[in-house]
């Protein structure tokens, strides 16, 4: 045990690698290849820095001094400048020219953009491999009928599968959503203190070389382009369009895992539920879906985070002031960490989605005469019925039908209501003719095959990446 907190999104729920992202190992990694690069184009557009000093930066690159830095940090009181002294002593000849002519956001905000790059490039992964999951289950049960509900009241049939396309349609959107934002980040760069690079058209002294600074660095960074005008920090408008694809993300997963409560409730599927798993610590016999209600959990806290990032971007005054950076801290890796560990938990249940087909048929069955109104009534006319006539005494029968099963607890006997009735002309046999499930589900089925032809497999097939290795899929 520890005497400190340990933040549980780390300890309990989030991946390794999504850690290891937002690790202060890779954030100080990130400052000092920011550091090289910037050196590197420098040299390279004239200023006198040597190959060697550059050497010297790239030997050092990943032995973070921490002891260094943080006794740096205590008498400064400032991060980046204690990691350039610490950096400094490591480097002794490029000391110098460490950091030359940039500010503290050239490394923080240019790490915080290439960390989130990475950061979606994962969350993409994950995603894409909850699709080619649920793809599969759709697929699987797209012919079985099940009872539509709406209000969470008894509705038209609709089929398993139909149901879990509306939940893949949802992933699809998200997917959409992370890919235009992704596509649309760029590099913050090297703008100075307030965006104007008055500090690089200082040392440079020529406008095109200091626009090809910005475009050099952001190459060498994996970046094509850069923000083409900011104050001190890239627009914090985009810390909120990113959390904003992480909160859809998990507002889908969250109606995903609230839909799969209330099945399990009703017993027609269920979570993966392992061998000698507890469900309950006092009713031992209890089999709760404990795994769609972490999701519902995991996706509040990360629907409500994504709040912080838009008011931070709102509260931003002129060229940049700091409230945004404790709020940011905290507000972006958690973010990264929660929406990882859903879609882990997502795909862990859609693997192992237990459908219990009996179940189904018998509460589809148990409804399926209030559906099937509609049909007996038309088959009744076409036998010469008076349509007014019977669907009034349909009406009536339906009432005392729904009375008996709610104040006595017996059986639905409208199909035997209906069959005594004489005015109906329909018996029994007639009557389990016209209440097949499949005659109520409408295109249900091809519906599910279209989506998953011409949307789904076209974009797994162009996605072989999307398959995440079973030993990240932590519980």
């Amino acid at each position: 045990m520890t005497d400190t907190y340990v933040n549980p999104l780390c300890s309990r729920y989030a991946s390794r690698d999504m850690q290891q992202l937002f690790s202060p190992d890779r954030k100080f990694r990130t400052w000092r290849q920011l550091w090289i690069a910037l050196a590197e184009t420098e040299k390279e557009l004239g200023l006198p820095i040597t190959q060697g000093q550059i050497d010297e930066m790239i030997a050092h690159a990943d032995e973070i001094n921490y002891e260094t830095a943080a006794r740096y940090e205590a008498q400064v009181r400032h991060d980046v400048m204690a990691h350039v002294h610490a950096y400094g002593e490591q480097c002794p000849t490029a000391r110098g020219i460490i950091h030359l002519g940039a500010t503290s956001c050239y490394v923080g905000d240019n790490t915080d953009l290439i960390l989130m790059v990475d950061g979606l490039k994962l969350i993409r992964s994950r995603l894409l491999s909850v699709i080619r999951s649920l793809a599969s289950f759709a697929e699987k049960t797209c012919d079985l009928p099940t009872l539509g509900l709406t209000h969470f009241q008894p509705a038209q049939p609709v089929t398993v599968g139909k149901r879990a396309s509306l939940w893949l349609q949802d992933l699809m959107i998200d997917l959409d959503d992370l890919d235009h934002v992704l596509s649309s980040i760029h590099l913050l760069g090297s703008k100075g203190t307030t965006g104007t690079q008055a500090s690089f058209m200082e040392l440079l002294q020529d406008d095109k070389k200091v626009q090809e600074l910005d475009r050099r660095v952001a190459a060498r960074m994996g970046f094509a382009s850069v923000f083409p005008v900011s104050g001190q920090t890239y627009p914090r408008k985009t810390d909120s369009r990113v959390l904003s694809v992480l909160s859809g993300i998990a507002q889908s997963a969250h109606k995903f895992s609230n839909d799969i409560r209330l099945l399990q409730h009703m017993k027609e599927i269920e979570e993966p539920f392992e061998k000698d798993q507890i469900g309950s610590s006092a009713m031992a016999y209890k089999r709760n879906p404990m795994r769609s209600e972490r999701i519902a959990a995991l996706s509040r806290h990360l629907i409500v985070n994504s709040l912080n990032p838009a008011l931070t971007a709102s509260e931003q005054w002129f060229e940049r002031t700091l409230d945004d950076s404790a709020n940011k801290r905290l507000s972006i890796p958690e973010a990264f960490l929660a929406a990882d560990a859903l879609l882990i938990l997502y795909r862990n249940i859609t693997d192992g989605l237990v459908v219990y087909p009996k179940v189904i048929e018998q509460n589809l069955a148990r409804e399926l005469p209030f559906m099937a109104t509609e049909n007996i009534l038309m088959a009744a006319v076409k036998k010469g019925g008076d349509r007014q006539v019977l669907h009034e005494r349909i009406r009536l029968h339906s009432m005392d039908a729904a009375r008996v099963i709610k104040e006595e607890g017996r059986a639905n006997d409208l199909l035997d209501r209906i069959a005594a009735d004489p005015a109906f002309a329909l018996n029994r046999q007639d009557l389990s003719h016209l209440l097949k499930p499949g005659l109520f589900v409408g295109r249900s089925a091809e519906q599910v095959r279209s989506f998953l032809n011409q949307h789904v497999h076209p974009l797994l097939a162009g996605n072989p990446e999307s398959v995440v290795p079973d030993e990240d899929l932590r519980v």
